[in-house]
């Protein structure tokens, strides 16, 4: 699915799940969002980045997601009204699209909480045959790599920091081991540098 078969029928409102940088950093105006969890995905640390979070000579290393049955991922559900729709999905198609080489799915989101209902949300997923995919790697290498990648929108370290907090903050009784053991390996290399000086 594209970003513009959803406008073509002008919906009034859509909702857009983010479990990377979106979670803190939206750059889009929303009506409101909400935390929550969608099913059957993990988010992994898989794709490459030569734009945002490195460039082609060292690419970063940025999330994804990769479907699991037995597994969920937890993130933020913003919901754009209006001419809302049309201007983030206009942004997302460059962000996530044309520089991140991520495709769409429409996916069921559930917000936190009791007696929330389910809805259908807008996701960006880079795929195992996008040229940037990197596919797995221990996290000690994961980590070297994200500790030493810069690009456009800054440090790669800044990127996976940003989405650990969001983690224990927003989620604090959700475990994403994926995620900490990378940030604990990268932050060991960055100690160990800044002690070798």
């Amino acid at each position: 699915m594209k970003p513009q078969d959803i406008t073509t029928g002008k919906p009034s409102s859509l909702w857009i799940f983010g479990y990377g940088s979106l979670v803190w950093k939206p750059d889009f105006k929303y009506r409101r969002s909400q935390v929550g969890y969608i099913q059957g995905y993990k988010r992994r640390f898989w794709h490459g980045d030569n734009f945002h979070r490195g460039n082609d000579e060292l690419p970063g290393r940025v999330v994804t997601l990769i479907e699991d049955d037995d597994e969920s991922t937890w993130g933020v559900a913003f919901e754009v009204t209006g001419s809302q729709v049309e201007e983030s999905l206009k942004y997302l198609n460059v962000r996530e699209g044309v520089r991140g080489g991520y495709v769409t799915k429409m996916v069921e989101f559930f917000p936190e909480g009791e007696n929330q209902p389910s809805v259908q949300a807008l996701v960006y997923i880079a795929t195992a045959d996008n040229t940037l995919y990197l596919g797995p790697a221990s996290s000690e290498m994961i980590g070297v790599q994200i500790a030493v990648c810069r690009g456009k929108s800054g440090h790669n370290l800044e990127y996976l920091l940003r989405l650990a907090e969001f983690m224990r903050s927003s989620c604090p009784q959700v475990e994403d081991h994926h995620l900490f053991s990378i940030e604990a390996a990268a932050l060991t290399v960055v100690s160990y540098v800044l002690a070798s000086q």
